[in-house]
């Protein structure tokens, strides 16, 4: 089953803090004709407010009950990692496994688990990778909708002022980045040499 491209956006929002579950909630509510719409608070204002009380009363328990249950938290980092991380894996399988009761989803998870062990080995950062995945994808589809609005001419980017700046900023910032462990190489070789 493919997932429309807004399920990204807000599965990421989603994970980042627990009231965020509101955002897929509310921007994927569907009304009673079976269409996705964003105007469920002036069209369903009761449902709307009912969506918002139930994650506030939900972030309540979640509070009420983590309290007395943080002395469990905290002994759980003291669990050795040999436990803990099979134990992970255990969980993520499983939870795998339920989406669609298909092993394609395991072996997929397999699969980019090697290939972000063979980065790790390589000490490739994750964070531009994740970065690029996310951001790729809006990337290219701005950079279709300007060429379409000039008309196929890429030289827009440059004779346009506030583009051009924004593109000599990022040269930039990108120069500090890469030009300084230019400079440590070249000073190994060289003694090295000497």
């Amino acid at each position: 089953m493919k997932r429309p491209n807004g399920d990204a956006a807000t599965g990421f929002a989603e994970s980042i803090h627990p009231t965020a579950k509101i955002c897929p909630v509310v921007t994927q509510a569907r009304l009673g004709n079976g269409r996705a719409t964003a105007q469920v608070i002036t069209q369903q204002p009761v449902l709307f407010w009912g969506l918002i009380t139930s994650m506030f009363v939900g972030n309540v328990l979640l509070v009420l009950l983590n309290l007395p249950l943080v002395g469990i938290w905290v002994k759980l980092i003291s669990v050795p990692y040999r436990y803990l991380y099979p134990a992970i894996l255990v969980f993520c399988v499983i939870g795998l496994y339920s989406i669609q009761n298909q092993t394609f989803e395991i072996m997929t998870a397999a699969v980019f688990g090697f290939i972000g062990y063979l980065f790790m080995r390589m000490k490739c950062e994750p964070a531009p990778l994740l970065l690029g995945f996310i951001l790729g994808p809006m990337l290219e589809s701005n950079l279709k909708r300007a060429l379409l609005l000039a008309k196929g001419d890429a030289t827009t980017f440059v004779t346009r002022p506030v583009s051009a700046a924004l593109l000599l900023v990022a040269a930039l910032l990108l120069a500090t980045v890469i030009l300084p462990q230019f400079r440590r190489k070249r000073e190994e070789v060289f003694t090295e040499e000497a």
